[in-house]
């Protein structure tokens, strides 16, 4: 099952809030879905970037309330710490990358406010040139969060990565260019029984690209998540 995010996959008309790294909720929801309408008996979830952070955070914010179906959870380059993530992009280094992310900002505010005219600002839309401003006057405000610190503090999974109580695997390159791999060094996490982490040398972001070798392909860390999923299955007979 494959989950678009709130305006992703062609989906803007659909609801007039934007999504933002917090919604673990839409994840929570579809999950239940899936177990109480399609019967699903074993459930194993995996996230990328933004997607991995919503992913993390939903296994460690209210552990005790999780659908046991959801047997585990899997983060590829997850941004846990969304504050350092918007710091990142406005690196030199990464100004082409910035670019095309603001642009895409641009378009999908611009979408929004075509269809949802008395919720969306578009004035002096050309002035919002960073994430940490789209985020200060878009994200935060229609996410219910006071400002960009506020969201950036209460959306991120690195506060609840200690908490995780389900077998997890995090893929992290060390050399990620928009997601710091700092976070991840703090002692709590890697005190946490149920938390696997690969931290390769290189890799990107969401990159992992491979050379097929011994008859696996070349994509790497989709592999090692089968991997994962078909080990923790096999050890928790589920």
């Amino acid at each position: 099952v494959r989950l678009n995010l709130r305006n992703c996959g062609d989906t803007e008309h659909l609801a007039p809030t934007l999504y933002h790294a917090g919604m673990s909720s839409d994840l929570d929801a579809v999950i239940r879905e899936l177990v109480e309408k399609d019967n699903l008996p074993s459930i194993f979830l995996a996230g990328f970037s933004m997607g991995g952070n919503m992913t993390l955070k939903l296994a460690g914010e209210e552990p005790g309330r999780l659908p046991r179906q959801l047997v585990a959870v899997c983060a590829v380059s997850p941004s846990i710490d969304l504050s350092l993530c918007a710091d990142a992009i406005e690196q030199r280094s990464n100004w082409v990358y910035k670019r095309s992310f603001i642009q895409s900002l641009h378009r999908r505010i611009r979408q929004k406010q075509k269809l949802f005219p008395d919720l969306y600002d578009t004035r002096d839309l050309r002035l919002v040139r960073t994430i940490r401003a789209f985020d200060e006057r878009y994200t935060a405000i229609h996410g219910g969060y006071s400002d960009a610190d506020d969201y950036y503090s209460h959306a991120s999974a690195l506060p609840f990565l200690p908490r995780i109580a389900i077998p997890s695997l995090i893929v992290h390159a060390i050399d990620d260019p928009f997601v710091p791999y700092e976070p991840l060094r703090d002692p709590a996490i890697k005190s946490n029984p149920n938390i696997v982490l690969l931290s390769p040398e290189h890799g990107g972001h969401v990159g992992f690209v491979g050379v097929e070798t011994q008859g696996e392909d070349r994509f790497w860390v989709e592999n090692r998540i089968v991997e994962f999923c078909q080990l923790v299955r096999e050890l928790l007979a589920v």
